[in-house]
């Protein structure tokens, strides 16, 4: 693995360091906006990551998700997630990790997902692949459906304009089952390496998915936006999956999107 991938992977292991230490002492949080939690351990890991990239890579751009935009010059920049699965870890939820991935020339080239309450570290590289603690990891191979384990998520502001629960449901009824851990970095290297067959988003933000979607790729899966076209980081929504069921989910999100339910939605009548 190149340079970036290593220095990425040490200062990922301090950064979760500092969240753990901070969820053994106990942590308060406050609100960014009336759902959005954001803690002190944020911001004591958003600014480990941001010294440690400035010392290592000063050219380099930053955009980081507590301390924003740290623009230059440079081809090269790297999308920073401190602590993904903020709510999670703010209620002790074990469902969190820290994301970094790094874009050059509009292309991402390199990323890692670490997760420390299983003391996990996923890796990928353009060109080269993807691991899981050094050992390299492949999608799913289901090739229907009805036979996948799937995610999803949720936002946590304007969740009443959020049109997501029309495409669970649906998705529910057609496949094993929907999972909404509350950690979309997380879902995607689990899609990455087989623990789950696809997963889906609307609005995800450039932080929250940079390194993911290489780990799905670089395991051999495919990403789009939800009506099929070219994904990109400032896309309004993602599907990734293991390639073989894509058209598949693409067909029953066409038919959400034009308001046609495979599956009517119950009524509450006992």
């Amino acid at each position: 693995m190149s340079t970036f991938i290593d220095i990425a992977q040490e200062i990922a292991r301090e950064a979760a360091g500092v969240l753990v230490s901070y969820a053994e002492r106990g942590i308060g949080y406050r609100l960014k906006g009336e759902f959005d939690l954001v803690t002190e351990a944020d911001t004591a890991s958003d600014r480990l990551i941001v010294e440690r990239l400035r010392t290592r890579f000063p050219s380099h751009s930053i955009v980081a998700e507590e301390s924003g935009k740290h623009r230059t010059a440079s081809e090269y920049c790297w999308y920073v997630d401190p602590l993904d699965g903020t709510a999670n870890f703010a209620h002790g939820f074990p469902m969190f990790c820290v994301s970094m991935g790094l874009e050059r020339a509009g292309r991402m080239i390199a990323g890692v997902v670490y997760e420390p309450g299983r003391d996990e570290m996923f890796a990928a590289e353009l060109g080269a692949g993807a691991w899981l603690n050094n050992r390299r990891i492949h999608v799913s191979g289901a090739s229907r459906l009805s036979d996948c384990l799937v995610a999803t998520g949720f936002p946590s502001r304007k969740r009443h304009h959020n049109v997501n629960v029309h495409f669970f449901y649906q998705m529910g009824m057609a496949s094993h089952g929907v999972r909404r851990a509350g950690s979309a970095a997380l879902d995607l290297a689990y899609v990455a390496c087989g623990r789950l067959d696809a997963f889906w988003e609307f609005g995800l933000n450039p932080w929250d998915l940079a390194a993911g979607v290489l780990l799905v790729t670089e395991a051999g899966g495919v990403r789009t936006g939800m009506r099929g076209e070219p994904h990109a980081l400032s896309s309004p929504d993602l599907l990734a999956d293991n390639g073989l069921i894509h058209e598949e989910i693409l067909q029953l999100f066409r038919d959400v999107f034009a308001g046609r339910y495979r599956i009517p939605v119950p009524g509450l009548e006992p």
